[in-house]
């Protein structure tokens, strides 16, 4: 039997490559789309040292609706998509809503054309548990409202969402689930790869690696004085590789027909939230170093609470997270030390 072929967009950004690797673990044929806005090529390498595949690659913006066209036409026997490409910075969002509205909203509907015109198509979004926003209730359901964007960029995965859902309506056999992701922490145990942020650091994690290597000054907890145990905002973190794995489930479901609706949603997490004191106090352990942080007041747009209930999926993807916090930080600090080894050695 021949192996199917999936065409993962963003293919080379940070849980792209992971569930790359996955995905040729698990014996398909990868074909990757990204145009490096926010990725290195180094990353090509990483995954081929991982698996001992060279996945196929297309430098391509899916802002040009002629290029997409072309790469269909090319790529007649995709039998699914999983879609990473897109900008994901919260704050430059908000200084951009233009930017992103184009990036994640014109890539999705160019590719979603070109899918509708087989007879078939599975495809997975990329989803985030930012459309919840402050959930009424935790742990977070799939049942749980949609609330109003905090960001742009919030808002262009709540529209993302609908306008699958909107197309799968029209179409019976096309077929979609959307990935709710919680916090994705960590890298690959290899230390091959990993999340590479371009300048400052958004997310926790690379800032706190930063930090203790010596790039960053010191790290800004934002807000000790919300109503949690320790003060500190709580979050899902999930390991990518977990979060990688489930992407291949997902995509099994599809292209077995195991799904009860032609669009579906899951969330992806590991169920438990931790605070970020939690999760400094876990990398100091792991890390076997303490980290310089500071106090500071809250950050605009931050909730207090978010995790999620992983029922759903552990039941009906049949996945579950199996990799402990620890275990996401350990790999963490592993990949940044061999960046900082790279960085010394290209200087």
């Amino acid at each position: 039997m021949s192996k199917k072929k999936v065409l993962v967009t963003g293919g080379l950004g940070f849980i792209g490559s992971h569930t790359v690797v996955a995905l040729q673990e698990d014996g398909y044929e990868v074909v990757i789309i990204d145009n490096l806005s926010n990725s290195s090529l180094d990353v090509l390498g990483g995954i081929t040292q991982i698996t001992g595949i060279t996945p196929q690659f297309d430098n391509i913006d899916l802002r040009d609706k002629s290029l997409v066209k072309n790469f269909f036409e090319k790529y007649t026997d995709i039998d699914g998509i999983i879609h990473f490409a897109a900008s994901k910075a919260v704050g430059e969002s908000v200084n951009k809503p233009l930017l992103y509205y184009e990036n994640n909203i014109s890539s999705l509907v160019y590719l979603l054309q070109e899918l509708y015109k087989k007879d078939y198509a599975s495809f997975i979004f990329s989803s985030s548990c930012t459309v919840y926003g402050q959930a009424d209730e935790l742990p977070i359901t799939e049942d749980a409202p949609v609330k109003k964007a905090e960001s742009p960029y919030g808002n262009t995965k709540q529209i993302g969402e609908e306008i699958i859902l909107d197309t799968c309506k029209t179409k019976p056999d096309f077929k979609a689930i959307s990935l709710r992701y919680f916090n994705p922490i960590g890298a690959h145990p290899s230390a091959e790869i990993g999340e590479l942020p371009i300048g400052v650091p958004q997310n926790l994690v690379p800032f706190i690696t930063q930090t203790a290597i010596g790039k960053r000054k010191e790290l800004s907890v934002f807000g000790d004085d919300y109503p949690t145990p320790d003060g500190t905002a709580i979050r899902d973190y999930i390991h990518v590789m977990d979060l990688a794995e489930a992407h291949v489930h997902a995509l099994k479901r599809l292209l077995e027909g195991k799904e009860k609706e032609n669009y579906e949603v899951f969330n992806l997490g590991t169920g438990k939230g931790n605070s970020v004191l939690e999760v400094i106090k876990s990398f100091e352990k792991v890390a076997g170093e303490k980290l310089a942080y500071k106090i500071v007041g809250r950050r605009e747009g931050d909730i207090t609470a978010a995790y999620a209930d992983t029922t759903k999926a552990n039941e009906e993807l049949n996945w579950k997270a199996s990799r402990s916090l620890d275990e996401a930080l350990e790999s963490a600090w592993k990949w940044q030390k061999v960046v900082q080894k790279k960085e010394k050695e290209d200087n």
